[in-house]
């Protein structure tokens, strides 16, 4: 079946780096686009950046603005999230998911049908 199950969460300072990971099985990785979704508490779910079948297309969200990197590795079969300059309100957890039937990015959490469990990243002095 398929399996997401991402790690790479924590505490850090305000300015700090994660780097997430989403380690997927059971469907065939390099034929699906990928995303990273975050929700904080009282929050909707919502787009954080969206990677293509091949890497070379990627998408962020406008509060990314720069500081943060989707790639993957297909070879792998993981999708990462480095995220850089970190700031208070980019706590919340963190999912990656998959965009089935080799369709591009999307932005919409529901285009997506399957969902890893979350990792939390909480951004605090």
């Amino acid at each position: 079946q398929v399996q997401l199950v991402e790690s790479g969460g924590g505490l850090v300072q305000p300015g700090g780096s994660l780097r997430l990971s989403c380690a997927a099985s059971g469907f065939t990785f390099s034929g699906n686009a990928m995303a990273w979704f975050r929700q904080a508490p009282g929050k909707e779910r919502e787009f954080v950046a969206g990677i293509s079948v091949s890497g070379v297309n990627t998408v962020y969200a406008d509060f990314v603005n720069g500081r943060f990197t989707i790639s993957r590795d297909n070879a792998k079969n993981t999708v990462y999230l480095q995220m850089n300059s970190l700031k208070p309100e980019d706590t919340a957890n963190y999912y990656c998911a998959r965009r089935p039937y080799n369709l591009g990015v999307n932005r919409d959490f529901r285009e997506y049908t399957s969902w890893g469990q979350g990792t939390q990243v909480t951004v605090s002095s």
